[in-house]
């Protein structure tokens, strides 16, 4: 079950829900008027003591017209090995070690001045580090948020936005209370755009930003889990846009995805509406031939390859309802799992139907099948209920069973790139069908990955700030009209 925290002044950050599914309610303190000197604690926005530092060349009116979001995992130092051949000798032994990293990763930041930083393996059990990160970045000028991970694993999140570009109106922690302890972050943020750069002031100036790192697929039954963290946080976005009427609101999703541009959770992405901003601005597809121009990570196996992303969905990116796009992902895992083991169409059909004498899939005999290839039965498989779901979504006429035409329809040859319109489900929105609304959303400026040699998918050997590159994006705010029907997922 995921717990769904709005952290107070008082709370202890990562603290309060424990293995509860309750959401709490309660506000963020805000500042009171003409208090902009005053830092808080790390749970609540920061606000600036000092003068930022000075602005790239471009005027500081021109920068402010753009927002800019970093995305970074700065290894933790209870992660970084020192020895291959001594894999217990850790950087977090020897305290000048990581001081002297995190000092140069610091640096970098600040001299970036994006507007978002979302960084991942946070040491937060480090009170020290801690605190040099905070007060930094307070006196830069950023309201800082940190997220330990369940389960006292050590590390964590920590997002940051620059007090120039938003005003702070809700954050929220998701703790995902399952196999891997892992959390995401949630900001809902007005941005602060000058009237130079945006001469009508009445288009909602609204964004939902969250940061996340998803569990490392350390074998292929893990890609189930790793789909079903992606389908909490939108399952989350989802519920608190509708609850909160932000249906016309852009969201950017940020973070270590743990997998690639050609791995499922890529593509469930896609089919929400979702782009790669990296991939926006070097024109790259989601072909095979592109799967690969670029990478970000040099994991503890020696394998290279993309892994940390910036998402974007504008309010008006169409997208297949969350549920389906989910069915259809998880039916896509299921078809590997069974290839794995060298099924071809026929033979999977037959494997999923067991002994049974009928030409059709039974519920118990589905179940049986995916236990067997450790899709059920497991931590981090499919719940009971995800198995109800899938196999309602297989059983197209709903007669209880599946016979082998929807088994090709559904389970093999489902995919859940395509987005189509759906027209029928506009009429559950709140709003009318001729209701339309002013709304700012972006489109992507410019994105750099550093070190630059990774952007032409190529891992330098003296490269060791992190085993992973920081990827930064620039938007450009625009307006556009908005119309809820253009959202199928809400």
């Amino acid at each position: 079950m995921v717990a769904v925290v709005e952290t107070a002044a008082a709370n202890p950050v990562g603290g309060g829900c424990g293995n509860e599914a309750n959401m709490l309610n309660v506000a963020i303190p805000r500042p009171p008027p003409g208090n902009d000197a005053a830092c808080t604690t790390a749970t609540t926005a920061q606000q600036a003591t000092t003068s930022p530092p000075p602005p790239p060349p471009s005027s500081m009116a021109d920068e402010l017209c753009h927002i800019s979001c970093t995305t970074f995992n700065i290894l933790a130092p209870i992660y970084k090995r020192l020895d291959q051949q001594n894999q217990s000798l850790r950087e977090s032994d020897f305290r000048a070690f990581w001081l002297s990293r995190n000092q140069m990763i610091l640096e970098w930041l600040l001299m970036e001045r994006t507007s978002i930083i979302c960084l991942q393996e946070f040491w937060t059990g480090n009170e020290e580090l801690v605190h040099m990160y905070e007060d930094k970045l307070c006196d830069a000028g950023y309201f800082t948020f940190q997220l330990a991970r369940t389960n006292n694993r050590g590390d964590g999140l920590l997002m940051a936005v620059h007090k120039d570009y938003f005003r702070i109106l809700n954050y929220r922690e998701l703790l995902f209370n399952d196999f891997g302890d892992r959390v995401a972050q949630l900001l809902h943020v007005q941005l602060t755009i000058p009237s130079s750069c945006n001469r009508k002031n009445d288009a909602r100036q609204e964004l939902l930003i969250v940061n996340t790192h998803l569990l490392f697929p350390h074998n292929s039954s893990l890609s189930i889990a790793r789909l079903h963290q992606v389908y909490k946080i939108l399952q989350y976005v989802e519920t608190y846009q509708r609850e909160n009427k932000l249906g016309g609101v852009p969201v950017i999703l940020s973070g270590d995805w743990n997998g690639s541009k050609r791995g499922r959770v890529y593509k469930f992405l896609r089919s929400q509406g979702f782009a790669s901003s990296y991939d926006i601005a070097h024109k790259y597809t989601d072909s095979d031939d592109d799967a690969h121009r670029w990478v970000s990570h040099r994991n503890h196996r020696g394998n290279i390859c993309g892994v940390d992303f910036i998402w974007l969905r504008n309010p008006n990116e169409p997208s297949k309802p969350l549920k389906t796009s989910w069915a259809e992902a998880a039916f896509g895992i299921i078809k590997c799992q069974l290839q794995k083991v060298s099924l071809k169409e026929s033979d999977a059909f037959a494997f999923l139907k067991a002994d049974n004498p009928g030409d059709f899939i039974t519920y118990s005999t589905f179940c049986d099948a995916l236990r067997q290839v450790h899709l059920i039965g497991l931590p981090y498989g499919l719940s009971f209920q995800e198995t109800k779901d899938l196999w309602s979504q297989a059983d197209i006429d709903g007669n209880g069973i599946i016979d082998y035409e929807e088994f090709k329809k559904t389970i093999w040859n489902s995919s859940c790139c395509s987005v189509q319109r759906d027209d029928n489900c506009a009429e559950s929105a709140e709003f009318g069908r001729d209701m339309a609304e002013e709304v700012i959303g972006f489109t992507v400026k410019d994105a750099v990955l550093f070190p630059r040699e990774v952007e032409r998918g190529m891992w330098p050997e003296n490269y060791s700030l992190s085993d992973h590159a920081r990827l930064t994006v620039i938007f450009s705010p625009v307006r556009m009209r908005f119309r809820m029907e253009e959202r199928v997922g809400l």
